[in-house]
């Protein structure tokens, strides 16, 4: 089994073979577990410190279960795509499972379903009558996408993503599921690629990917026709491009610095002053999915801003270890602005490009808003220069967004995101309580059923991310180790943001945005219970049995919820036995 073993920290390099003492804070922090630049990883050489290699199984469990080294590597290159596959293939089958049931409309799928249904047919949302749901749910040939624009509050990527699903399999409830299944699914084998490439272990990647597999919140979200699975699985597409751009700039670096009498890479401030990176395909990549992440919900600009800052930050680390004596300086003058441009300007493009239906049709609601305004005031003025649908688009944007902030309507399953890390107020989406013998409710079950889809992260798995939060700032902090820096970001982007709308109406499904990146957490936690590289062999047989008992309680714990994430009847008291806090009532 392999570990987080410990990238070298992007600190500043050693230029020469000394290096001045430790400051007093730095001695004071020792005691938290800081290390100093001049010891632990930073003993690897140049090359590796900027591209670290992957972990790689011992040769020792090779040979222990009989296996030549021909075959080693083969099943080494194999499970990089294998091992991924395999995980996603596990998650597909569980969000795949019976995805038309319950076949109701539950939750907001009674705005989503039907705003896609009449985005991907006529190219605007409709206004709906209020008591259609029945109708849609017994006869959906019948009925008729109405003419009328409706009014909507959130940008229409999501929407297109729902709509593709009902397109292909019809305006039911398989249809209006299954693309957001799809993203579920295919969100589980990217953590598992993301979290291979950020460890540098398959393993550890591995394990990421299944603890989102087996993540409750993810599960339900991944079978509901909601807008935050969607938004997730873009936002998670943006970390892991990014990542992916990390790595190529730093591999550019290394291929270009001289080499010593040794052979090896050598520090130069010249070459990590004046080399341009070039082409950067993925950033501009992460740009057209921060744009679509954006389109999808509001809070993807946040997100947008973290990763932004974030990828500069990693130039600063590149630079700096690669030589350059003023890294700031540098990365201000040759990669500040065409990261901005490759992700800020890309972004807002896509989410322009993004309203492409509404702006083709002449129904949409506020489309020719401008038009109006001018037939009444008499236009000019500086703003009445700009084209008419980009000024009514603008309106339609400012009214949105005094809709969200003026959103303090109570709600039974509104919670405050302080609560959300700990599930203190999951999301009931849909509940019935059929009699014995009626809807799967076994007949001897002597009361009602309660048949539940509940919006709840799978407990153990998200009680462990509390400590796993904690131990990444730990790392990063202390530690200046990078990869619990971006899962830090990635949490803190999808996270903090709520904070500041507090009195607002807002529910603890919004945090699957961050489940991701606590499962990356929560992985580079199991890691280190593993024990790094060179930890004798008592110290990894105990770390391997206290991870794998971690991980196994984990899965029990999805299992044991299973039948409140699915919506399968069971006996009240079975479901009295699985509400563990009051709250979740």
């Amino acid at each position: 089994m392999t570990s987080t073993a410990p990238e070298a920290p992007e600190g500043p390099h050693p230029m020469a073979p000394t290096v001045a003492e430790p400051s007093s804070w730095a001695h004071r922090l020792r005691r938290f577990g800081y290390r100093p630049p001049t010891t632990g990883p930073l003993a690897l050489g140049l090359r590796e410190r900027l591209v670290p290699p992957y972990t790689r199984p011992s040769p020792r469990l090779w040979e222990t279960i009989g296996v030549s080294p021909a075959g080693a590597e083969r099943i080494v290159r194999l499970s990089a795509w294998g091992g991924p596959l395999l995980v996603a293939l596990v998650a597909g089958v569980l969000r795949f499972w019976n995805l038309g049931k319950p076949h109701a409309v539950i939750f907001d799928e009674t705005y989503y379903a039907k705003d896609s249904w009449a985005l991907i047919n006529q190219g605007y949302e409709g206004a709906w009558p209020k008591d259609i749901d029945k109708t849609i749910l017994t006869d959906p040939g019948s009925v008729l996408v109405p003419t009328d624009p409706g009014y909507v509050v959130h940008p229409p990527v999501g929407k297109w993503v729902i709509g593709l699903g009902e397109k292909l399999f019809g305006f039911e409830p398989f249809g209006w599921r299954f693309m957001v299944a799809l993203l579920g699914t295919l969100s589980v084998l990217m953590l598992c690629r993301i979290g291979r490439r950020l460890f540098r272990s398959t393993f550890l990647g591995c394990l990421a990917g299944l603890l989102l597999a087996v993540d409750g919140l993810h599960f339900v979200m991944s079978r509901t026709a909601l807008l935050d699975l969607v938004l997730m699985f873009f936002v998670l597409a943006a970390f892991g491009a990014l990542v992916i751009d990390r790595d190529r700039a730093r591999a550019r670096l290394a291929g270009a610095l001289p080499a010593g009498e040794d052979g090896r890479p050598r520090p130069d401030d010249t070459v990590a002053r004046t080399l341009n990176l070039g082409w950067r395909p993925w950033r501009l990549a992460a740009g057209v999915l921060l744009g679509l992440a954006a389109g999808t919900k509001w809070n993807g600009l946040y997100v947008m801003v973290a990763f932004g800052l974030m990828t500069v930050v990693w130039d600063v680390g590149a630079r700096r270890t690669a030589g350059a004596v003023r890294p700031y300086a540098t990365v201000a003058r040759r990669d500040l602005v065409p990261a901005f441009v490759s992700v800020v300007p890309v972004a807002i493009a896509t989410y322009v490009a993004s309203w492409t239906g509404w702006l083709a049709t002449d129904n949409g609601y506020f489309r020719h808003w401008a038009k109006q305004q001018d037939l009444t005031t008499g236009g000019g003025g500086t703003w009445g220069r700009l084209p008419e649908w980009l000024r009514s688009l603008w309106h339609y944007e400012t009214e949105v967004y005094a809709f969200h902030v003026g959103l303090h309507e109570p709600h039974t399953y509104q919670s405050n995101p302080w609560s959300w890390i700990v599930l203190g107020r999951p999301v009931s989406y849909f509940y019935e309580s059929p009699a014995p013998g009626v809807n799967g409710c076994p007949a001897d079950a002597g009361e009602k059923c309660a048949q539940e889809v509940l919006a709840l992260g799978t407990p153990l798995l998200w009680w462990a991310a509390c400590f796993a939060i904690l131990y990444v700032l730990w790392r990063w902090v202390f530690r200046r180790d990078w990869r619990a820096g971006a899962i830090a970001c990635g949490i803190a982007a999808g996270w903090l943001p709520w904070f500041l709308y507090q009195e607002r109406t807002i529910f603890l499904f919004y945090a699957v945005l961050f489940v991701p990146f606590l499962c990356l957490a929560v992985a580079m936690m199991i890691g280190a219970i593993v024990g790094p590289p060179g930890s004798s062999e008592r110290r990894r047989t105990f770390g391997v049995v206290g991870a794998g008992v971690l991980v196994l309680l984990i899965v029990w714990n999805f299992i044991y919820f299973w039948p409140l994430y699915t919506g399968t009847p069971i006996p009240l008291d079975a479901w009295r036995h699985r509400m563990w806090l009051d709250t979740w009532v």
